[in-house]
């Protein structure tokens, strides 16, 4: 399903990155920074809420006077302890979200849905990770010394915060593709490039049917996280449905960090994974007019650990989101 929103633009933005994703190309673009997993906290999650809250504040203090209607945020942990902290701190009416890495565009989705109510004029929007609190949760923490394969991605390490708005920004909200869940029986969570893939295809496949449009309509079309491998067969799949050499594609897992750094295997992922390159790089090359039309593919592997233990396979989404310089 393809939905066009009138007025509703994207707004200021906050990056507080973490380890790894500092030292790689985008150094030097973020608000904030932390440079080892705990930041002077006593465990994972405490600096994980830590750096969410330091993300929020340096947003909010850009915007001195704006009325901020609705909190929605996402995390990786369990029933969204992260992000639950994070709304008790701020103390704004809150809706968690939850798509595993898909939901950053989620969040535009509906945060553009909500601020078609004459009521609602601003919303907030949090999406939080960190290496290791995910690490743990759906695997295990890397200072376990399990070896890798090297198809695996690395969490990225950031909470990425941005204001959707009715108040004219340069950069408009133009439409959106709702994904289905497809599930294409992998079931190594290792590999969630293989399982993410198909699903950005048959996203990206069914926006360019509902809107009518090529490819080259985009400056770029972005996906969120599918990594070195995954990003191949995305495009070796597209062009096998649609006889089209992607050219003005790629993907943020194999751009957000130092791809020559082995720990990182074959790039990022995560639910930060997206947010955290666009508002780092592409945010400000469509505010200067460098690029102007987007698309954001935002991929999500649907797995948890009991369904990882009972050996199921890993159902996937993506949901597309276009945005516009103005």
């Amino acid at each position: 399903m393809t939905i066009y929103f009138d007025n509703i633009y994207l707004g200021k933005n906050s990056v507080v990155a973490g380890p790894y994703i500092n030292n790689g190309p985008l150094k030097g673009h973020f608000d904030a920074i932390y440079n080892d997993f705990y930041d002077g906290e006593n465990t994972f999650e405490d600096c994980e809420i830590k750096e969410a809250i330091k993300c929020i504040n340096i947003l909010i203090n850009k915007y001195k006077d704006i009325n901020i209607d609705i909190f929605l945020s996402t995390d990786l942990i369990n029933q969204l302890v992260i992000s639950n902290f994070v709304a008790n701190n701020i103390k704004i009416p809150y809706m968690g979200v939850y798509n595993a890495c898909a939901t950053f565009v989620e969040e535009i989705i509906l945060g553009s849905s909500l601020l078609n109510n004459k009521n609602i004029n601003n919303v907030l929007c949090l999406t939080s990770a960190h290496n290791l609190t995910a690490e743990r949760q759906y695997r295990n923490p890397i200072e376990y010394g399990g070896p890798k394969p090297e198809y695996a991605t690395f969490t990225v390490s950031a909470a990425t915060s941005f204001i959707l708005t009715k108040e004219r920004e340069d950069i408009k909200v133009e439409s959106c593709t709702i994904g289905k869940v497809y599930d294409y029986g992998i079931k190594d969570s290792f590999d969630m490039g293989s399982a993410m893939a198909s699903s950005a295809v048959l996203t990206l496949i069914k926006h360019l049917e509902d809107t009518k449009r090529d490819p080259n309509y985009y400056d770029l079309i972005l996906t969120g996280d599918l990594g070195k491998y995954g990003k191949e067969i995305f495009k070796t799949m597209f062009y096998k449905e649609k006889g089209i050499e992607l050219n003005n594609y790629n993907d943020s897992g194999v751009l957000v960090y130092d791809m020559n750094d082995k720990e990182v295997l074959a790039g990022g992922s995560g639910p930060s994974c997206l947010p955290s390159y666009y508002f780092s790089k592409i945010y400000n090359m469509m505010k200067d007019k460098k690029i102007k039309k987007v698309l954001l593919l935002a991929t999500g592997a649907l797995l948890n650990t009991t369904s990882v233990n009972q050996k199921k396979s890993i159902p996937s989404i993506c949901h597309a989101v276009s945005l516009e310089a103005l």
